[in-house]
C-alpha cells in the first residue's frame, strides 16, 4: 500500500494560506511543469479569488515528499462557504491551522477549526508571517491555546506541534528564529510524523464518497471523492448509489488522481487516496460509488441549512437585454440548476411567477459571489433585498443569529455599541488594546443585513467586522435596519451636470453626468429617510453669453461608486438591484412614479 497523507489547510482570510501552499508545491519532489515558473498564488485560480484575496472554492493538490504522497485540500476561509468546508474536511485526516503571527486566530478560523476538531482531526499549528515587523508570536500562541480550549479540544488535540513559517519567503522551522530557516521542509516533516495515515481497508468492498462535481468538455460530469474502502480500476463496473438510496449499475470511463495541481490518468487507486472519476450519469455530491456486486452506501454528508434568501428574477427594466448575453427565464433557470450541482449549501425554489426564483444560501457573501460569477458569465438579472429564513420549532418561530466581532479605534467605540444596540445586538465581551476596542456581540442575522456598508462609512473605513453563524434563537422584536430615502429619476434620458448640481444638495449621488437613466431608477440616497423624485436630465438653457457647461462640473461632488455588495446592502423592500455584465443599477420595483405614489397612498 502506498504511503498517503490527507491534510486540509485552515486559515482566516489573508493569513497567507495560498502563499504557503504555493511554497509547499514548489519545494516538493513533484514535477509542476510550467506552473513552477509562475510567480505566486498558484492555488487561487479563480478570477474572483485573485481579486478579493480569499478562497471561495475548495481546490486539491498533491505533492510527493520522499516516498509519501501528500494530498492537500485548500478550504474556504469564510463561514458563508460552509457547504464547501463541511464536504472537503471529510476527505482529510488532519489539518494545518495557519495563524498570522501579528493578528493571532481570527473569527473565520473558529468556524472551520470547530468542524475539524469535531471530526477528530489532528491539528498542526503553523504560525505564519513571523517576518512581519509587528509579529507577536507569544501572543498568537496564547490565543491559539485559548481558542482550542474554548472549542472543546481533547487533551490529545491540545498537545499540538507548532511550526513557525514565513510563507512568502518559503521558509519554516521548529523555532521562531528566522535566520536559521532554510526551506519549507519542516512543515512536510511534521505532516508525515503527526498526521495519521488514512484508516482504510484496501481489501474491502469499494466505497467512495463524492464531495465535489465539475464539468469537463470531453469527459462530461466528473466526480471527486476519497476512497474509503477497496480499490478502483479504470474501466471497472461499479454501483452508483444516490443520496436517496437509488442504486444504478455503471462503468468508470476515466480514472484520475492529482499530481501537483494537475489531474493525471491512472490505471488503479486504493483506499485512502483521492480519486477523480467520470463516466457516471447524474453523479452528484453526497453519492456513493460502491462495489458492483456488494453495494454499501456511506453515511450522507450533513450540510447546515441556508439562512438567507433572495429573489432572482428576469431583468424587466427599460434597459433589459442591452448589455447581457443570457437574459431569459430559461437561461436563468438552467444556470441556477447548474450551480446546485456544485453547491450543496444552495437552495433554489420557484417564485410567484415563471420569471422568479427564490435562491437561499448561507449568507449575503455566499449569494453575492454567485451573482457576481453569473454577471461575469454574461447573465443579466434582477435581485431583491436579502431576507433571513425563519424556522418553526415546537410551535415557536425562530430566526438565525450570528456572533459578531468588531474592532474599531477607541473614538468610535460608543458609536459601535449604539448601532449594534438599535439592531438588537447583545454585548458579550469587550476589551481595549493599543487604542483599539474589541467587541463581541450576539445579534440576529436580520440585524446585520445592510450593516457593513453603514459601519464602514461611520468608522471612516477603519473598522473591522467579522461574523459567524450562531444557530437559531426565538424571534427577536422588530428591528429597524437600514432606513433610507432614495433619489429617484423623474423621466428617462441622460443625466446632466447642471441637474446633478442641484440634486446633490438633497443627498449623495450614485451617478455622474452623461449616464443614461430611466424613470424609477434610484440614482442617489436622500439625506432624509424618505424618497424624493428628481429630474437629473434637466439641461441648462443656453443664452448668448454662457456655454452649456460653464462653472458646473467643477462643483460636482464625485458620486459614490455602488459595487454589487454595496447595492445589495442598500436596497429596501420596494427596490431591486439590476445586474448586467457592464452595470449595477438600483431601481424601484414599480418604475412608474405616479403609480408608485398612488400605491403608497392606498397602503397608508
Amino acid at each position: 500500500m502506498k504511503k498517503i497523507r490527507n491534510i486540509a489547510i485552515i486559515a482566516h482570510v489573508d493569513h497567507g494560506k495560498t502563499t504557503l501552499v504555493d511554497a509547499l508545491l514548489k519545494q516538493s519532489d513533484t514535477d509542476l511543469g510550467k506552473l513552477a515558473d509562475q510567480k505566486e498564488l498558484i492555488m487561487d485560480s479563480n478570477e474572483l479569488e485573485r481579486e478579493r484575496g480569499i478562497t471561495i472554492f475548495s481546490k486539491n493538490a498533491s505533492v510527493q515528499y520522499g516516498d509519501t504522497k501528500i494530498n492537500i485540500i485548500d478550504t474556504p476561509g469564510h463561514a458563508d462557504f460552509g457547504g464547501e468546508v463541511e464536504r472537503v474536511l471529510n476527505m482529510a485526516d488532519g489539518s494545518l491551522l495557519l495563524i498570522d503571527a501579528q493578528e493571532g486566530p481570527m473569527p473565520q478560523t473558529r468556524f472551520v477549526l470547530k468542524k475539524a476538531l469535531s471530526m477528530g482531526h489532528k491539528i498542526i499549528v503553523v504560525i505564519n508571517k513571523i517576518d512581519k515587523p509587528n509579529a507577536r508570536i507569544n501572543y498568537a500562541l496564547d490565543k491559539i491555546i485559548e481558542l482550542f480550549m474554548e472549542l472543546g479540544a481533547t487533551n490529545e488535540q491540545l498537545n499540538f506541534p507548532i511550526v513557525y513559517a514565513a510563507g512568502r519567503a518559503g521558509v519554516a522551522g521548529m523555532t521562531p528564529e528566522l535566520e536559521k530557516m532554510t526551506d519549507i521542509k519542516p512543515v512536510f516533516d511534521e505532516v508525515i510524523k503527526y498526521i495519521p495515515e488514512p484508516q482504510a481497508n484496501t481489501e474491502g468492498p469499494l466505497q467512495i464518497m463524492i464531495v465535489s462535481i465539475f464539468y469537463d468538455n470531453y469527459k462530461g460530469r466528473v466526480g471527486l471523492g476519497r476512497i474509503y474502502s477497496g480499490k478502483i480500476k479504470n474501466g471497472q463496473a461499479i454501483s452508483h448509489i444516490s443520496r436517496e438510496g437509488k442504486i444504478v449499475k455503471s462503468k468508470i470511463t476515466s480514472l484520475m488522481t492529482f499530481s501537483g495541481l494537475t489531474k493525471v490518468e491512472t490505471p488503479e487507486l486504493e483506499a485512502g487516496d483521492i480519486a477523480v472519476i467520470s463516466g457516471i450519469d447524474n453523479i452528484n455530491i453526497g453519492d456513493t460509488i460502491a462495489d458492483a456486486d456488494n453495494p454499501v452506501a456511506l453515511p450522507p454528508i450533513k450540510i447546515e441549512e441556508p439562512t438567507v434568501k433572495m429573489i432572482f428574477s428576469v431583468n424587466n427594466s427599460p434597459f433589459a437585454g442591452k448589455e447581457g448575453q443570457y437574459c431569459t427565464s430559461r437561461n436563468l433557470k438552467e444556470r441556477l440548476e447548474k450551480e446546485l450541482d456544485n453547491d450543496v449549501a444552495l437552495r433554489v425554489t420557484p417564485g410567484k411567477s415563471a420569471d422568479e426564483f427564490i435562491v437561499s444560501g448561507r449568507g449575503e457573501l455566499h449569494l453575492s459571489i454567485l451573482i457576481e460569477t453569473m454577471r461575469r458569465e454574461g447573465y443579466e438579472l434582477q435581485v431583491s433585498r436579502p431576507e433571513v429564513i425563519m424556522k418553526e420549532e415546537n410551535g415557536k418561530i425562530t430566526e438565525p443569529t450570528e456572533d459578531v466581532w468588531i474592532e474599531v479605534p477607541e473614538k468610535y467605540a460608543g458609536l459601535a455599541i449604539e448601532k449594534m444596540g438599535v439592531r438588537k445586538g447583545q454585548l458579550k465581551n469587550m476589551h481595549m488594546e493599543n487604542g483599539i476596542t474589541f467587541f463581541h456581540f450576539y445579534i440576529p442575522t436580520r440585524g446585520l443585513i445592510g450593516f457593513r456598508n453603514e459601519f464602514m462609512i461611520d468608522t471612516k473605513g477603519l473598522g473591522i467586522i467579522n461574523t459567524l453563524s450562531a444557530g437559531y434563537a426565538p424571534k427577536f422584536d422588530n428591528i429597524q435596519t437600514n432606513p433610507h430615502g432614495s433619489i429617484i429619476v423623474h423621466e428617462a434620458g441622460s443625466s446632466t451636470a447642471y441637474a446633478l448640481l442641484k440634486t446633490q444638495e438633497r443627498g449623495e449621488m450614485f451617478i455622474g453626468p452623461g449616464v443614461k437613466v430611466y424613470e424609477g431608477q434610484v440614482v442617489g440616497q436622500n439625506a432624509k429617510a424618505e424618497d424624493i423624485v428628481a429630474n437629473v436630465c434637466k439641461a441648462k438653457q443656453l443664452t448668448n453669453f454662457r456655454a452649456k457647461t460653464d462653472a458646473v462640473t467643477d462643483d460636482l461632488i464625485p458620486p459614490r461608486e455602488m459595487s454589487l455588495e454595496l447595492a445589495i446592502e442598500y436596497v429596501g423592500d420596494d427596490e431591486l438591484v439590476e445586474v448586467t455584465p457592464k452595470s449595477i443599477r438600483l431601481r424601484k420595483r414599480v418604475l412608474n412614479n405616479t403609480l408608485r405614489s398612488s400605491q403608497r397612498r392606498q397602503a397608508d
